[in-house]
This record gives C-alpha cells, sequence and structure tokens, in this order.
C-alpha cells in the first residue's frame, strides 16, 4: 500500500503565538471539503527559546498554576489559554514539540487509537534510541519512565486537537529541559508525580529528533517530504 505523504518542517526560535497560529491556518485549510491538502498533511517540529506555560480549555488555572502574573513576568515566563485538552505544560528550551496536523480520515477515525500512537512514536524512541523503557500509566495520557525505586516521572506530555477528524497540538518531550519551570504548575493537573528529562547533552537533541522522526514515519506509515 502506497503511503500516505506529510510535508515535514521546523520551526525553531519563534513565539509560541506565531506556532499556533501556523498551526491554526494549516488546520483550518485541512477542514475544508476540498482543501489542498487534501490525503496530506503536516508535521511540524518545533524548538523555543523562551519559557512557556499552556493550559488547555478545561484546565483548572486557578489550582494547577502556582505562581501569579507578577511572578511569570520577573521570570520571563509567557502565558496562553489555548484550545487543546489536557490541563497546563511548560514550553521551552531543550525541549522537543511536535504537532501532527493529520486528517483521521485517511489515516483511522479513532482519536483514542491516535494518541496510543503518538505514544508508541515516544516508548519506541526511548528504547530504541537510549535503551529507556518508556510505559504508559493506566487512565492517564503521556509517557514516563521508572527509576529505581519504581516511581514513574513524566518525560512527555500530550495535548490535542480534533476537528472534523483533523488533528492539531501535539507532544512535549523533554530532552534537556530545565526541569525548575514545572515546579511552578501542577502539570498536567497531576497532583504528586514529578516530570524528568533525558540529559543534559547538547548534542542529544539532534540525535533525538532524527530517532522520533524515524519512529513517526514507521508507526503512522508515511513518508515525510
Amino acid at each position: 500500500m502506497r503511503k500516505k505523504i506529510l510535508l515535514f518542517k521546523e520551526l525553531n526560535g519563534l513565539k509560541y503565538q506565531d506556532t499556533w497560529s501556523y498551526q491554526k491556518k494549516i488546520f483550518d485549510i485541512m477542514k475544508q471539503d476540498n482543501n489542498i491538502l487534501k490525503k496530506k498533511g503536516y508535521l511540524l517540529f518545533v524548538k523555543y527559546n523562551q519559557h512557556i506555560y499552556t493550559i488547555g480549555k478545561n484546565g483548572k488555572e486557578n489550582e494547577h498554576l502556582l505562581v501569579n502574573s507578577e511572578f511569570m513576568k520577573k521570570k520571563n515566563i509567557d502565558f496562553y489559554r489555548i484550545d487543546r485538552g489536557g490541563d497546563i505544560t511548560y514550553h521551552g528550551p531543550g525541549q522537543l514539540v511536535i504537532y501532527p496536523i493529520l486528517d483521521l480520515n485517511y489515516f483511522f477515525m479513532d482519536i483514542h487509537k491516535y494518541i496510543r500512537f503518538l505514544e508508541e512514536v515516544i516508548i519506541k524512541s526511548l528504547w530504541i534510541g537510549f535503551k529507556i523503557n518508556g510505559v504508559r500509566d493506566i487512565g492517564k495520557t503521556g509517557i514516563w519512565i521508572s527509576n529505581k525505586k519504581k516511581e514513574l516521572k513524566k518525560i512527555c506530555s500530550i495535548g490535542i486537537k480534533v476537528s472534523r477528524w483533523v488533528t492539531m497540538h501535539g507532544l512535549a518531550f523533554n530532552i534537556n529541559t530545565n526541569l525548575q519551570y514545572f515546579k511552578y504548575i501542577i502539570p498536567c493537573g497531576i497532583y504528586n508525580r514529578k516530570m524528568t528529562s533525558l540529559k543534559n547533552e547538547s548534542l542529544l537533541f539532534h540525535k533525538t529528533k532524527n530517532i522520533v522522526k524515524k519512529f513517526f514515519k514507521e508507526i503512522f506509515e508515511v513518508e515525510l517530504i
């Protein structure tokens, strides 16, 4: 069977508002009946230079954002209320943010399966690339790893939007992320769980990016151009 084609693009160093607007532009085109991207889609890789908190439409800002606007201003943290599912999360340097914009009519019309596929991309990337056993936590979205004490720590968060079977938003994969910024929120609204990152290596980002691309292509059976 012929593989589907995705247009791959890296958006590095842009403001969050700019990448959000870029996503929405593609998303709106793909929802049209006779869109110019018919049977195609986009895979966007983003590396943010600024510190950002985003909260989904059903997120509990008063409970899960632990600092006020003055603190965020002092720390140069931008804050956005956005149109995805999920609660509050952090984006920033050292994190690979992945936005697949797909028409699930040409894949499978099953949102839960789509999320499981996204998780599988990260699970395979962790194991094949770094021999790290990434796991799911029943009832929670995202990917976790456990330490010697069998404590689960989250390494990848997922929050998406789907309309007319077209997807936007996606994954945030901590590669060499400053975890301090997660201490000012309750990440994803999950109490008593910590975040983690692969490790602090500057060369690690490029390696991880290529591994994730490889397994996205394999699991979703697509070609990137």
